[in-house]
């Protein structure tokens, strides 16, 4: 016999068939399916459950299969369903009814869990690794303009003034909350349920910790009804993903504003913008614009899955064969959208000068002139309400601060002396000198603790 016994399968209608089929999209998984029987195998010899030279037989041609597959010789067949049961199949045409031994001790509930668990760790290491080239070019973008002064924003109206350098690293310090979270979203993947069978555990003597230790795992599953029914790494992951996205898509914003004719502030390579069909002049940031679009259906593969999840009673329900396609798009879509920002954020070109001429008169020194009056001993309040109207002032006279005359400082507090003259962008930056500020030796120190933790 070399073929998969006739009833394995209900004879169900082709077209339902079809439709429970995952094989469309579950093949990916091809290679960790192939590595867990793998151990298996090894470990159903171990414990003496089947012979060790059917063992080798089975995993000699479990490697066969996956060289097909990776050679591109494989026959996905739709009416086996699954990747599990198409290398099952194909195991039993290379070496026969030997191949019945393979699923011993073990359910495609367990198995689609391993699977899924050895997935994510591989993509969550990925990711990191993304998610750190990001931040070294966000460090090198950083460094190459710590000395160019902007203004800084609230509800997009000029605030205060900061360093370049300074506003980068927000987001560098964002995308470390994102690594950090995916560190910590690997330790609650990196659990085997191999061994709980379809739900209640099997009945043969296997050894666990020896399958965990042949795949990597750190621990084992402590209850076989959760085992096979869970999916909270899968959820995890994709909330992780989902807030690196929005991460992306904030950077994504600043970028297309930094770079359009209004602001001027940036200059965005060639090869991440694109022409007009019909306006010559046009440098669109379509790579920024897309990625701001792509945060959307990671967000719905959020959705989707916690949506499938929230109804369903122990143990498994084939609801959940919709837990791998959001997740392999939300992957891919990650993926490219962190590959594309760490290269097209090497060549984005700061405008110095247009910057500093964005900065309306110095209106953006206020806080500082309030500091100033707190200093000489007025209450915060209250030199709040000064400043307030001295500015409204000096705006209807056309005026800058450093145009006003020390009398016309006088009709609004006697606490103006000559000194105030001598707040300036530079003394701004330089008096938020405290842990996080953005004076340059905090900078400095910033930029050094994140080239720290890219290096690491």
């Amino acid at each position: 016999m070399k073929h998969l016994p006739s009833n394995i399968h209900n004879k169900v209608d082709k077209l339902a068939r079809d439709y429970l089929a995952s094989i469309p999209f579950d093949q990916r998984l091809y290679r960790q399916d192939i590595e867990g029987s793998i151990a298996h195998v090894k470990m159903l010899a171990k414990q003496e459950i089947i012979a060790k030279e059917d063992a080798e037989v089975i995993i000699k041609g479990l490697i066969s299969i996956r060289e097909e597959i990776e050679q591109g010789k494989f026959l996905f067949k739709r009416e086996l369903e699954d990747i599990h049961m198409n290398v099952e199949a194909q195991l039993f045409e290379k070496i026969g009814d030997v191949a019945g031994k393979l699923h011993t001790a073990r359910s495609r509930n367990d198995q689609v869990a391993l699977d899924l668990r050895l997935f994510a760790k591989e993509e969550i290491l990925k990711t990191i690794d993304r998610i750190k080239a990001l931040q070294s070019s966000l460090v090198e973008l950083a460094e190459a303009n710590k000395d160019v002064i902007m203004p800084g924003y609230t509800h997009l109206q000029q605030a205060q003034p900061v360093l370049v350098a300074h506003h980068l690293l927000a987001y560098f310090d964002m995308f470390q909350r994102d690594k950090e979270r995916f560190h910590d979203c690997f330790k609650r993947v990196d659990v085997l349920p191999l061994g709980s069978g379809a739900l209640a555990g099997v009945a043969h003597a296997v050894g666990r910790d020896f399958v965990a230790r042949e795949l990597g795992f750190s621990k084992v599953s402590t209850n076989s009804l959760d085992a096979v029914s869970d999916r909270d790494f899968v959820i995890e992951f994709e909330a992780t993903a989902a807030l690196t996205m929005m991460h992306l898509s904030r950077l994504a914003e600043e970028i297309i504003l930094w770079s359009s004719s209004e602001f001027g502030f940036i200059a965005i390579g060639e090869a991440y913008t694109t022409g007009s069909s019909i306006m010559p002049q046009k440098k669109n940031p379509d790579v920024a614009e897309l990625a701001r679009g792509k945060t959307g259906r990671v967000y719905g593969n959020l959705m989707s899955i916690l949506t499938t999840m929230k109804g369903l009673p122990l143990a498994y329900n084939r609801d959940m064969q919709e837990d791998k396609e959001g997740l392999f798009d939300t992957v891919d879509t990650l993926h490219s959208t962190l590959e594309v920002f760490a290269e097209m954020v090497k060549t984005i070109r700061v405008n110095a000068k247009r910057i500093h001429e964005a900065i309306k008169k110095d209106y953006i020194l206020a806080t500082d002139l309030a500091d100033y009056l707190v200093e000489k001993g007025m209450p915060f309040r209250e030199a709040h309400g000064v400043v307030a109207k001295l500015s409204e002032y000096a705006v209807n006279k056309g005026k800058s601060f450093r145009e006003l005359s020390l009398s016309e400082y006088h009709g609004f507090s006697t606490l103006f002396a000559e000194d105030v003259y001598n707040i300036t962008m530079e003394s701004s930056l330089a008096a938020r000198n405290v842990i996080g500020g953005t004076s340059p030796q905090q900078v400095e120190m910033a930029l050094t603790r994140a080239r720290k933790l890219v290096e690491e």
